[in-house]
């Protein structure tokens, strides 16, 4: 039997005990930025970090629209309207809040395989005024044969109105779909000033279709690059590899409408043509810097690059790290001026964020963002190839490539 004294002292510790254990679950609730007391929760804020009239202000509009609103209010959609609107007000189209569908969508649609996928066949880029553009449809694609053009803006996808979408490979997703299944794109082409409606059949893509290559007069190789998807680099290789071997003297690269793809793919593409250093790094907002490079094997001959304001992000990265080597001459008009990272982050629910978190530099310090890069020599084509697919472009017309042959020649 204990002695008062004993029973004192355990009082005490039971006190201490269960003291650290409040205290321990508060402190965890707050470090998480969530309290529950009677039955309600509580968000947190470093009062460091924003003003006590702005958490005011955020209460009382949301007690207004809970009263007030002419139907009954689902808070948990006022709180996923709300994560949506930090997106938002970042002002940068590539940090987006994904709802459930949207996030099966970014994913779930995401099935490639290592040589083909799902879809139309059908490249797209937001413009400068946030608007999906087309660029040149595939060859032999659903798109294609359904008459969609480059130039043409997509403003609905099945009826669904996409204009306040602001990113792009979302919007590729919900093209995306199972085989043979059809999907409706309204579209509006500047040139009829009027909508219309296209149908189109989604069927497999290759791969391949991405990439074409050719050896021109003077044995000069040409590969054109429509987008850097998976495995590009491999048989962007395989087929330079031929072209080499059938006695290519001077390489051009087309990446003109190119919006660009995987991180990867053009790191491991441009290791193959530039010698040892950097192809490509990038730094966040702690300066932290994360460097891709090359090793020593480069490949020995003349490279031109053909750019337009449509070839962007992997793009640039190649164009750069080539104008920056001095391996290569640019030639065109100014990139579009994409260098921004994203990562994209899981919720429990199924919900999701894609979030911008660094910025690209060429191999000499240029920040591609907002910038683009300017070619070494600067030619348009011709007025009456505006919007026009490159690949329709006669030879003799294309006065960017007929450039690029020029310089060839003259190393």
């Amino acid at each position: 039997m204990l002695n008062m004294k004993d029973q004192e002292t355990k009082r005490l510790f039971s006190v201490i005990t269960m003291t650290a254990v409040v205290c321990f679950t508060i402190s965890i609730l707050v470090y998480g930025g969530l309290m529950y007391f009677n039955g309600s929760y509580s968000l947190t804020f470093n009062k460091k970090s924003v003003d006590r009239s702005t958490i005011q202000k955020f209460n009382e509009a949301r007690s207004i629209l809970q009263k007030a609103y002419y139907e009954n209010v689902d808070t948990n959609k006022l709180v996923e309207g709300a994560i949506s609107g930090m997106t938002d007000s970042l002002n940068d189209p590539y940090t987006v809040y994904y709802n459930k569908k949207q996030m099966k969508w970014f994913t779930g649609l995401q099935n490639n395989t290592e040589n083909e996928y799902v879809g139309v066949g059908l490249p797209i880029m937001l413009d400068k005024n946030g608007v999906v553009t087309v660029l040149e449809p595939y060859d032999n694609s659903p798109a294609k044969a359904a008459g969609i053009k480059q130039g043409d803006k997509i403003l609905k996808i099945d009826g669904k109105d996409i204009t306040g979408i602001k990113d792009e490979t979302l919007i590729a997703s919900m093209i995306k779909g199972p085989e043979n299944t059809e999907t409706i794109l309204t579209i509006l082409r500047e040139s009829e000033s009027s909508t219309k409606d296209i149908p189109v059949m989604r069927k497999k893509i290759k791969a391949l279709v991405n990439i074409r290559s050719e050896m021109l007069d003077g044995n000069i190789a040409y590969i054109k690059l429509k987008m850097f998807d998976k495995n590009i680099s491999k048989n962007f290789i395989s087929q330079l590899n031929t072209l080499v071997k059938q006695g290519a003297k001077g390489l051009i690269i087309d990446v003109r409408d190119n919006p660009g793809g995987l991180y990867d793919e053009v790191v491991s593409l441009a290791d193959r043509l530039l010698p040892e250093g950097t192809i490509v790094f990038t730094k966040d907002k702690n300066g932290k810097k994360n460097v891709q490079p090359s090793d020593a094997t480069e490949l020995n001959m003349p490279i031109a690059v053909l750019t337009n304001g449509n070839s962007a992000s992997a793009s640039e990265i190649l164009a750069g790290a080539i104008k920056d080597f001095k391996k290569g001459t640019l030639i065109g008009t100014k990139t579009f001026g994409k260098g921004l990272v994203q990562t994209t982050y899981s919720f429990k629910d199924g919900t999701g964020l894609k979030v911008t978190i660094a910025r690209y530099y060429t191999p000499s310090g240029v920040c591609i963002q907002g910038q683009g890069i300017k070619p070494d020599i600067e030619i348009n084509l011709p007025d009456k190839y505006k919007d026009t697919d490159v690949a329709t472009i006669p030879k003799e017309d294309d006065l960017q490539l007929q450039k690029a042959i020029e310089v060839i020649n003259q190393k």
